[in-house]
């Protein structure tokens, strides 16, 4: 069995590896204000505003034992965080999950 996980970390890596080096490869020829790229950009925001509903509506883990409300809080209060900071996305999710710790062991 530790074979088989030896081999899925070394045809992982190969993979990521692999996208990223034809990424750095091609971009020198990709304008950032083509529509292509316009459109790889919304599709990434789309995927991470999918997630966040996901983990939101349909949590997973530890998050079952929340309460929609209490993730609804979190997630606006991190929005707000996030606007606040000049759209910086390190102080938001330190802010998330020390708000939502707060929230389910005292509120």
């Amino acid at each position: 069995m530790s074979a088989n996980i030896v081999y899925a970390i070394l045809v992982t890596s190969f993979a990521t590896f692999l996208s990223r080096f034809l990424g750095a490869l091609t971009s020198q020829g990709i304008k950032e204000t083509s529509k292509l790229f316009k459109w790889f950009n919304c599709l990434a925001y789309a995927t991470l505003a999918a997630l966040i509903a996901r983990t939101i509506i349909f949590p997973a883990g530890v998050l079952i034992e929340s309460s929609y409300y209490s993730r609804s809080i979190v997630v606006f209060l991190s929005l707000f965080v996030f606007f606040l900071s000049k759209k910086n996305f390190v102080y938001p999710t330190i802010f998330s999950a020390i708000c939502m710790a707060i929230i389910n062991n005292y509120i």
